[in-house]
């Protein structure tokens, strides 16, 4: 949990950063999620950022069914989901008049989240809105997830370096090379085992970052790099934008 809730707070600080040095102009550019522009994006992260306060606040479940992997599956990415995701943000981000407020409003919404965590007795469980039953530690994970890799979308969309954090950046790129596998269902441990972080192939040489770019699509794979990804039968997670 602390590793996990380290990446968070650090990630989300960093981005708060970035938010309080933009301009309304910026707001405004497209990024790489269309039809989603800077401002829907933000109210999107700020959404999924702070989501765990609604959800510490609801009875806990019995057993962890689902852990970081299996929150990204392909339910999570159906077309009526996806919908109503792009709907929540265009909705949300109507809301915020300007640079202030967004950065404000990403300010309070992760840190409510992390002081509510900080709240929390060990081996907490929690249930997504999709239905999902977690320990709190795993769907802290995909917080990590969600604020890191939209930032990579965010740094392109404002022309920056990408800004994701060594902590975040390592959180991710375990996640996406790992094979925890999810708690059977009607198990009663409260923490599942989990194995997260193979070593990526031999000869690719890549860094965290650029492992969370190029396992995302968020940077093409060379022809060499999907030689030696094909041949050594490497496989990583695969979750939408």
């Amino acid at each position: 949990m602390e590793t996990v809730r380290g990446a968070f707070r650090d990630e989300c600080g960093r981005l708060e950063e970035v938010l309080r040095g933009l301009t309304e102009a910026d707001l405004e550019r497209p990024t790489p999620c269309p039809p989603w522009p800077v401002r829907d994006l933000l109210a999107h992260v700020s959404t999924g950022a702070g989501r765990l306060v609604a959800m510490l606040a609801a009875p806990a479940p019995e057993r962890a069914e689902v852990d970081a992997a299996g929150y990204f599956g392909a339910a999570k990415f159906t077309p009526e989901v996806d919908g109503a995701r792009i709907d929540s943000a265009r909705r949300e981000a109507r809301q915020l008049a300007g640079v202030p407020e967004v950065a404000d409003g990403f300010a309070r919404a992760w840190r409510a989240a992390d002081a509510a965590v900080a709240a929390q007795p060990p081996g907490r469980l929690v249930r997504t809105r999709h239905g999902d039953a977690m320990t709190l530690t795993e769907f802290l994970r995909t917080r990590v997830v969600e604020v890191g890799v939209h930032g990579l979308d965010l740094a392109d969309a404002l022309d920056r370096r990408p800004w994701l954090t060594p902590t975040a950046a390592q959180v991710v790129a375990d996640l996406l090379t790992g094979d925890g596998s999810e708690p059977r269902r009607g198990a009663r441990r409260a923490e599942p085992e989990l194995s997260y972080g193979r070593p990526a192939p031999d000869g690719l040489g890549w860094d965290p970052l650029t492992l969370v770019r190029k396992a995302t699509g968020r940077a093409p794979l060379t022809e060499r790099e999907r030689t030696l990804v094909d041949r050594s039968g490497f496989r990583w997670l695969s979750f939408g934008g």
